[in-house]
């Protein structure tokens, strides 16, 4: 089981089960530009991680031609997703997934596009390799991997912030925090994608594209 350090997400106004991310809130309309130039026009997405499930309630209806599947490790999120996409005709029901899990990736099945938004600073370095290894077995020939977040670059912090808050997770938990973003690349293109594009994200984060060649 991955020891994902869990983040506080506020209760959203209702009565359902929703949960928001004000995270979530600040990077979906900048996540979702880049995803909608870049991804497939159809086919089979799997978001890993879903969190509150804003995300994907927010990219389903700008990408009509894809079927989502949202997933989580925990139960709450699993909920709040429920809550956040249904009645929405291109998202599954969400499922329970342990992305650094080994094996996933032949369970789940090949998907066209594969996202991951704000989990690698959250992992340990073992799980990050185990979740990117199974994130490039999952993708079809010829699919997208997205990976969005914070990252060292040159084995650093780029900002004060951004040191600040790597120093916080390590002091929660010495084995998470920001990955190196030369790293992460690496691994992935070690596993056979392609890098195509790494576009710079507001509050010093990253989107790192990547493709599986056919």
């Amino acid at each position: 089981m991955t020891r994902k350090l869990t983040l506080p997400d506020a209760p959203a106004p209702g009565d359902d089960a929703r949960m928001s991310a004000p995270s979530a809130l600040r990077n979906r309309d900048a996540i979702l530009a880049v995803l909608t130039r870049v991804a497939p026009a159809t086919g089979r997405a799997l978001e890993i991680a879903s969190g509150t499930g804003e995300h994907v309630a927010a990219f389903a209806p700008a990408t009509p031609g894809l079927i989502w599947q949202p997933t989580d490790v925990d139960a709450g999120r699993i909920a709040s997703i429920t809550a956040w996409t249904q009645g929405a005709h291109n998202i599954l029901p969400p499922r329970h997934l342990d992305a650094c899990a080994p094996g996933w990736a032949l369970r789940e099945g090949a998907f066209d596009l594969i996202t991951l938004t704000n989990l690698l600073h959250l992992i340990a370095q073992d799980e990050a390799q185990v979740l990117l290894r199974e994130v490039s077995q999952a993708l079809s020939p010829g699919g997208i991997a997205l990976i969005y977040g914070p990252f060292l670059r040159d084995g650093a912090p780029t900002s004060a912030g951004d040191a600040d808050f790597h120093a916080s997770l390590q002091a929660q938990d010495p084995a998470i925090g920001y990955k190196d973003v030369v790293g992460v690349a690496g691994t992935l293109t070690g596993h056979g994608l392609h890098l195509f594009e790494t576009v710079r994200m507001p509050a010093n984060n990253l989107m790192l594209c990547f493709e599986k060649p056919v």
